[in-house]
């Protein structure tokens, strides 16, 4: 099932984009024209990128052709990666037909915004985005230039990574439940006085052997890897070594704030921490 034939050696390649990141799927001498990093005083980088915009058909099924608005010649858009705090630096190029821009998600000066009136590059033109890389995440990047739904629809957008600083010392200075420290200490997960409660818990922690979970002012059962309708013991405190999980169930007895964390206080210091907040049930 599916189209018949391949399209056209030579065409946008998505195998060789799932794994490319700042051109590194261009040979050495190719990629210098598109990238440069520099490294700054500060230990970061920066990020020098070479960007255009092109009208170009890409086969997007064997023997179909969309007539495509690029950031250089593909669509998606070459994937920018850096590490938070890094410079970036994008020459940006319209050669296209359209004016066309560059919107960054994520932290940046007014005037590199690319969305306001005037921002547009138009034929020809060139412009200079500059701001630092922040804050970390999976953000991405396109073309504002209205009307928006258009010019997105034919090509122009791409991924923007920023990694996280890290210092690769393998000692974890942050702990979290869901990733964010302390997260259900500012939004405490609302739960109902009396009905049953189940927790899904994992341990993905790495760098430590042991992580745990202490709840406060009751029990729960434990059916460990949730393969037993059994439950193996009733406690308020859970070791679970690297990978190890558990399925938790119980039923708040009292309103109020539960607070629950790791057992090891240098965990729950460092953000291994939160709040279930027990509510009556509304009866009207």
């Amino acid at each position: 099932m599916g189209t018949v034939g391949r399209t056209s050696a030579g065409g946008f390649n998505p195998s060789a984009y799932l794994r490319s990141w700042n051109f590194s799927d261009l040979p050495p001498s190719e990629r210098s024209r598109f990238y440069r990093e520099t490294p700054r005083g500060d230990g970061t980088l920066l990020r020098e990128y070479d960007v255009f915009a092109v009208d170009r058909e890409i086969e997007i099924a064997p023997g179909l052709f969309f007539p495509a608005w690029t950031y250089n010649g593909q669509v998606p858009g070459p994937t920018i990666r850096a590490t938070e705090g890094d410079r970036i630096r994008i020459t940006f190029r319209n050669l296209g037909t359209h004016p066309h821009s560059i919107h960054f998600h994520g932290w940046h000066p007014t005037e590199m915004d690319g969305a306001l009136a005037g921002q547009e590059v138009h034929p020809g033109e060139t412009f200079v985005y500059e701001f630092d890389a922040d804050p970390f995440g999976l953000h991405h990047y396109h073309c504002h230039t209205v009307p928006l739904k258009r010019h997105i629809h034919k090509g122009l957008y791409g991924a923007f990574i920023v990694d996280p600083k890290t210092n690769f010392d393998v000692e974890n200075d942050v702990y979290a439940v869901n990733t964010v420290a302390n997260a259900y200490v500012h939004e405490p997960i609302r739960v109902q006085v009396g009905r049953l409660v189940r927790i899904y818990l994992v341990n993905f922690t790495e760098f430590d052997p042991v992580n745990s979970f202490h709840l406060h002012a009751m029990f729960f059962d434990v059916y460990r890897t949730g393969t037993s309708l059994t439950p193996l013991e009733k406690t308020d405190t859970l070791m679970l070594c690297q990978a190890e999980r558990a399925i938790l169930e119980t039923t708040f007895r009292y309103p109020g704030d539960f607070m629950f964390h790791a057992h090891q206080t240098e965990f729950a210091e460092l953000g291994w921490m939160g709040l279930f907040r027990a509510e009556e049930v509304r009866t009207t």
